[in-house]
């Protein structure tokens, strides 16, 4: 059984911790969805004049506008076959924040040539993101995001470094705690960090064939193009 984050890391894939190779095994063949539920110690963001444009990503489920502490927070990863039949996995985060719930969505998918995973954001999947998977030497995952594109109608173009951003991603396994303890930051190269989280969870499998895609968390529009 081979999930689409095994085949796109190859061998280093198992240079994982067991906790995180059970984890990025969620998809079609192992027919098991991983539900996390945890606590985010920080969700922060970057200068104010970031702000406006995190909240206009999140009438979409993309990226957070507001910040906190202590925050809980649920992770969805349910595989499922897209209107494509591509093998897709479900990464949407729900954060419990004071006065309103927020949503950021992530549809994951293997790339073309199968070295990379394809990360679809938001509702519309109008944001579409290369990820690169590497092994850490303490067997952590280190996923680091490369080229960025923007897709509506026939528009379908490169985002520039100038507006764009790096997102990286680090999830370990603390097996001390019992739990997986992730760091997301998101950083453009010319006004530097914009958002980011951190915290860790526990996570709990179930049956993906026998319960299915819950209602709402696939994306309202898939996206063809890769």
């Amino acid at each position: 059984m081979t999930s689409i984050f095994q085949t796109a890391m190859g061998p280093d894939f198992h240079r994982l911790h067991p906790a995180l190779r059970r984890r990025f095994s969620v998809g079609l063949d192992s027919g098991e969805a991983c539900t996390g539920r945890g606590v985010m110690d920080r969700i922060w963001h970057g200068p104010a004049f970031v702000k406006p444009f995190l909240a206009l990503g999140a009438t979409r489920n993309i990226l957070v506008p507001r910040t906190g502490r202590d925050i809980p927070f649920v992770i969805e990863n349910v595989p499922y076959a897209d209107t494509f039949g591509r093998e897709t996995v479900s990464f949407v985060r729900t954060f419990d924040l004071p006065g309103r719930a927020r949503r950021f969505d992530a549809q994951m998918v293997l790339g073309p040539r199968g070295d990379r995973i394809l990360d679809y954001l938001g509702t519309h999947q109008h944001l579409a993101s290369d990820l690169h998977l590497r092994a850490q030497p303490d067997g952590s995952l280190l996923i680091r995001s490369g080229t960025h594109r923007f897709r509506e109608g026939p528009v379908d173009v490169r985002v520039p470094e100038l507006v764009g951003a790096t997102a990286e991603v680090r999830e370990a396994y603390d097996e001390r705690a019992g739990r997986f303890r992730v760091r997301v930051r998101v950083v453009n190269r010319y006004v530097g960090p914009l958002f980011g989280y951190e915290g860790s969870f526990t996570v709990s499998y179930t049956d993906a064939r026998a319960r299915g895609v819950r209602p709402g968390l696939r994306p309202v529009r898939e996206e063809a193009r890769a």
